[in-house]
Formats: structure tokens, C-alpha cells, sequence
């Protein structure tokens, strides 16, 4: 396989794409000022009918070359069929010289003896480590006057349908808000917003968030193109992805930016928790143990990054029967109850198990924008969730420049 097979994430090209030219192109390609072969910078290729999408990574020094890079690139590429080139560019730190130093005689015209006596072993030093910063290290978003994320430590409880609904029923309440889709490896809000296949344009290197009923959005599903196309990244490119999300894209002024976290408690949330300036979390749960336990060491991630929590949602609490109307708790009673007891935080309140609000969802209609069964609730739970936010500290930070 060819290494420009093997980086192929998506290829369904129009027929006057030249795949042969292409792959000619990028190998003979040099980045400007450094003369770096592009082909080694490369980390993933799209390519859909005459667009091409190059994920590539470059050192401190071609930054400023960036804008130049893109259109000579283009030029070239567009002798194979190519028309648009959207560039996704992730700086790295340039590796030192780790070239070992010439050898010295530090014996010479001396015995096996003397060499003996005089040698001192020394002791071995500590590493240096470098603590990771905090919440109040963090400077804030020069556009953004506070982040707040949604979390579970569970997969399946209704996280994303939650994030869309609180976002929209915000700006119901007239707030600036926007949405950032963290869930990397299964992003679910362009469904639920309607914009599904959608990609952000790209202006001065900076990603421009899609619109979805007035507020801007954005996701790593507007970038990866397909929905059953996987994202199968480790860690750091995950988080990497992440961070580029965040710092990368124009969002205007903002009140509140919601973030829709992945399930669990791993390197995306610590990631956030280190390098992103959160003011708090509001978590969402189901009542049944299973979810509050994971709900629970959520909580604890939290506390330990000093990480405000706002507040618990209470999904799926009850379920009316649309025959008869008979009400049952299919996942039991009292769960938020007892997270908002356990670590004195505020049950904002709880949602029905509905059957609308996974149809609205679905049709990119969320019950907030479809006034169906629980946009009450949804509201209530965001007027809640407002009076939380007015009592945060300031973050906006205006001498920031990006």
C-alpha cells in the first residue's frame, strides 16, 4: 500500500480528479522557507468530489508562510482536477538536535590505575517536572465570556440532545451562545442541529463555526465529511483536535459557549481541564445506579481541576405511555436527587423519556426549535442553568490576541 493510500480517510473523487497527478504533486511539493517535502507533514487526506482536505503538521518558523503554501499548492493541484484545497494545520514544537557529541580521551597518558582512583560517579538528578497549569493560569477566550461543558461519565444518557436544547433555550432567554462538539470519537450535533455534511470555511488559517439557528457550531463532524466515516485517533491527536477546535475558529462574541464533552474521564476531559478556561459543568444523568456511579467519578474530575459544577439534568426520569397515560419509572427514582444531595450541587431538573425529542433530534429539529413535550422543560432547566451563569466571575480577557 502506498503512503498515500494508507492516509486516505475518505475518496470518492469527481471523474476529472487525477488521483496519479495528485499524488505526484504532493510528493514533489516543497513547504516554503523550510524546503520540507510535504508528503512527510501529511497526517490525513480527504477527498470528495473536487475538494481536497490535507490534515498537515508544521514547525514555529513556516508558520507565517501558511497563506503562501496554500495558494501555490493550489495552483499545482489544480492541473489534476482539484478546485477547492481546505488546509487543517497543527503547529508543532521542531525536535532538538539530539546528535551525540565527539568523544574525548579522558585517559590518555594515564594508567587503568589512576583512572580508577580518581573516577567519581555522580548522582543521578531528579527530572524536571513541569506541573500542569490550573483553571487560574488559564487565560480566558479573548471572544468568550464563559465556557461551560456537559458531561456524563456515561455514554447513551441523552448528553448531546441536552447540550443542543440548553444552547437553544439560552438564546431563547437572550444569551450569545455557541456550541463546540468535543465528543471526537462520535460526534452526534451536526445531526441534531440540521447541518450534517456541512464544512466550516477556513479564513486566515482560522476555521469560520457553521450556523445553526443563530448560534455558531462546530464539530469534527463538519470536518470528517461522511457520518460513518470513523475518527480512529489516539490521545494526543484526539486532544490535539480538540485544542485546534477551540483556539483555531473565529467565534464571535459569545456569552456562553457549551461544550458537549465525550463520555468517560480521560484525556479530552483533562485536556479541557488544563489548557481550556472553563467556568463550570453541568452534568447529565440517568437515574438507574449504573449512570450515577459513573456520574459520580465525573464529579470528582471535576473537583479535583477546580472546575465549578453548575448543576445535574436528570434525563429520562419518567415515561408516560402514549396509549393509555399510565406514568413509570423505567430507570428508577431519585437519582439526580441524590447527586445534588451527596455533593450539595443544584438539581436543575429532569427531563421525560420521550419519544419526540429523539424524533425531533433526529430530523435536526430539537424539541427547543419543535415546542414539542419538553420544551418547558428544557426551558426551566436553562432559566436555572442562567441564573448559575450570572453569578460566575467575568472571563472575558480583551488584550488577548490570537
Amino acid at each position: 500500500m502506498s503512503w498515500f493510500s494508507s492516509l486516505k480517510a475518505k475518496f470518492s473523487p469527481a471523474q476529472e480528479i487525477n488521483e496519479e497527478k495528485i499524488q505526484s504533486c504532493l510528493e514533489q511539493f516543497s513547504i516554503p522557507v523550510s524546503q520540507a517535502i510535504l508528503k512527510d507533514r501529511i497526517t490525513q487526506l480527504n477527498i470528495e468530489q473536487d475538494n481536497l482536505q490535507l490534515s498537515i503538521f508544521v514547525y514555529e518558523n513556516e508558520i507565517d508562510h501558511l497563506q503562501q503554501l496554500h495558494d501555490e499548492l493550489s495552483a499545482k493541484l489544480a492541473q489534476a482536477g482539484v478546485k477547492t484545497l481546505n488546509l487543517h494545520v497543527v503547529q508543532k514544537k521542531k525536535p532538538q538536535n539530539t546528535s551525540i557529541p565527539p568523544t574525548v580521551n579522558a585517559v590518555e597518558n594515564q594508567t587503568l590505575e589512576q583512572a580508577k582512583q580518581q573516577y567519581q560517579p555522580q548522582q543521578e538528578e531528579a527530572p524536571i517536572k513541569k506541573a500542569a497549569p490550573t483553571q487560574t493560569q488559564i487565560k480566558p477566550h479573548p471572544h468568550i465570556q464563559h465556557v461551560i461543558v456537559v458531561a456524563s461519565g456515561k455514554g447513551g444518557v441523552g448528553k448531546s440532545t441536552t447540550t443542543v436544547n440548553l444552547a437553544l433555550a439560552l438564546r431563547e432567554l437572550g444569551l450569545k451562545v455557541g456550541v463546540l462538539d468535543a465528543d471526537i470519537y462520535g460526534p452526534s450535533i451536526p445531526t441534531m442541529l440540521g447541518n450534517e455534511g456541512q464544512s466550516p470555511l477556513i479564513e486566515n488559517e482560522q476555521f469560520i463555526p457553521i450556523a445553526a439557528y443563530g448560534m455558531p457550531v462546530l464539530s469534527i463532524g463538519h470536518l470528517t465529511g461522511d457520518g460513518r466515516i470513523p475518527v480512529a485517533w489516539r490521545g494526543p491527536k484526539a486532544t490535539g483536535a480538540l485544542m485546534q477546535l477551540f483556539n483555531q475558529t473565529q467565534w464571535p462574541v459569545l456569552d456562553v459557549l457549551l461544550i458537549d464533552m465525550p463520555p468517560g474521564t480521560g484525556d479530552i476531559q483533562l485536556t479541557l481541564a488544563q489548557r481550556i478556561p472553563v467556568s463550570g459543568a453541568v452534568i447529565v444523568t440517568t437515574p438507574q445506579n449504573v449512570a450515577l456511579l459513573d456520574a459520580q467519578k465525573g464529579i470528582e474530575l471535576f473537583n479535583k481541576v477546580n472546575i465549578k459544577i453548575l448543576g445535574v439534568v436528570e434525563n429520562m426520569s419518567t415515561h408516560i405511555c402514549s396509549n393509555c397515560g399510565f406514568e413509570e419509572q423505567i430507570f428508577g427514582v431519585g437519582g439526580g436527587d441524590k447527586l445534588s444531595e451527596i455533593y450539595h450541587i443544584p438539581l436543575l431538573g429532569r427531563l421525560p423519556l420521550n419519544a419526540s425529542i429523539r424524533e425531533n433530534a433526529d430530523q435536526g429539529k430539537p424539541s427547543v426549535i419543535a415546542k414539542d413535550a419538553a420544551y418547558e422543560s428544557y426551558m426551566e432547566i436553562a432559566t436555572k442553568l442562567q441564573k448559575s451563569i450570572e453569578q460566575l466571575p467575568h472571563h472575558h480577557d480583551e488584550k488577548r490576541i490570537f
